[in-house]
């Protein structure tokens, strides 16, 4: 299976994580790929302030000390951060935790899991090692069931935690820990409700069933169409990325045309961004045209404006949520035990551009 440029990105950071600098070079052939990709790809993580560039090196951030350096250096608080991934949606969170942790005057530590739910306790046991006296968690969770089997260690933490963007099951042990998360349904909600208002029926849905984002938005979407009171057009269709799983892939797009050509829907929401972009490019091929024959939001809002025509999106406040969480955890920290914990739900925005049309006559 080709490996995705999220997933080499996350291999790239990595090993300068590990090493703290290293060269365009050395990363190339550690990654095995040409010198340009990793000069685009280091482009790329430096735009989102996740590397330093100097001349034909890249490092660290400097005030983003490597997972496993020495902790509590100058005296500041020292936070650690687990995430599944630095790159794409996550990008962004870390940004705003690091944004808010520099205002407190506190370092924050990162490591990525990778989506391996099976090494997020060595992974965060290695934070703790590193003088992390808080912790913002984001499990690598995929699955239903991936909670459960992979979740219950993070209830016996010896310090401060704060999950994000996950959703423990109500009443679960983790229930009870401070969270931050984006309120996925009422994103579907503004989709759906955004498209019926412009005169379409109730949209399809095309969603991928491989992250607590995909399963939040499948949900949203079951739960929009019943409070608006709109028939469920058909089953949703089954997405996966076009790099890992063409043939699947190309299944869904045809079923989506199917649907159009056939006025099931005139109107869809897709789940993640770089999958619409392509669906689009695909259905174009096949001579559905987005918005004329349909019209079309994106769910995350990371490259949804950059498409050939810019995908209206829902946009989670993904750098809110790691600001809000790190502020959080800081001020846990500072508190007495025994104070109560919370629940912070923020949310999504519809950004609207041009691929939902114009109003239906």
């Amino acid at each position: 299976m080709r490996e995705s440029a999220a997933e080499r990105h996350d291999r790239l950071l990595g090993l300068v994580r590990d090493r703290g600098s290293a060269r365009v070079s050395d990363l190339a052939s550690q990654l095995g790929v040409s010198p340009v990709t990793v000069r685009r790809d280091v482009e790329d993580l430096a735009a989102r302030g996740l590397l330093d560039r100097v001349h034909g090196s890249v490092s660290w951030p400097q005030d983003a000390a490597p997972a496993g350096g020495p902790g509590g250096a100058g005296g500041g608080l020292v936070l650690g951060m687990l995430a599944p991934s630095a790159t794409y949606y996550f990008a962004e969170v870390i940004r705003g935790a690091h944004e808010a942790a520099a205002r407190a005057g506190a370092r924050l530590i990162l490591r990525i899991s990778d989506y391996r739910p099976q090494e997020d306790q060595a992974r965060t046991e290695g934070l703790l090692s590193a003088g992390a006296e808080g912790l913002l968690v984001a499990p690598g969770w995929q699955h239903p069931g991936d909670p459960s089997a992979f979740g219950a260690w993070i209830g016996s933490l010896p310090v401060p935690t704060v999950l994000l963007e996950r959703r423990p099951a109500p009443g679960s042990p983790l229930d009870g820990l401070d969270r931050v998360c984006s309120d996925h349904a009422h994103g579907v909600l503004l989709a759906v409700r955004h498209l019926v208002d412009l005169g379409h029926g109730a949209p399809l849905l095309m969603a991928r069933a491989d992250s607590p984002t995909a399963l939040a938005v499948r949900s949203g979407y079951a739960e929009a169409l019943t409070l608006l009171g709109l028939p469920t057009p058909q089953d949703v269709i089954e997405s996966v990325p076009a790099d890992q799983a063409p043939e699947v892939f190309e299944r869904a797009v045809r079923a989506l045309r199917e649907a159009v050509l056939s006025g099931v829907a005139t109107a869809a929401l897709i789940h993640n961004d770089v999958d619409a972009i392509q669906v689009v490019q695909r259905l174009a091929e096949l001579g559905v045209r987005v918005p004329q024959d349909l019209a079309l939001i994106a769910y995350d809002d990371e490259v949804a404006a950059l498409a050939d025509t810019p995908l209206t999106a829902v946009a989670p406040p993904k750098r809110e949520v790691g600001r809000h969480a790190t502020e959080l955890l800081v001020e846990r920290l500072g508190e007495a035990s025994g104070a109560p914990r919370r629940h912070l739900t923020l949310l999504p925005q519809l950004r609207v551009r041009d691929s939902c049309g114009a109003p239906l006559p």
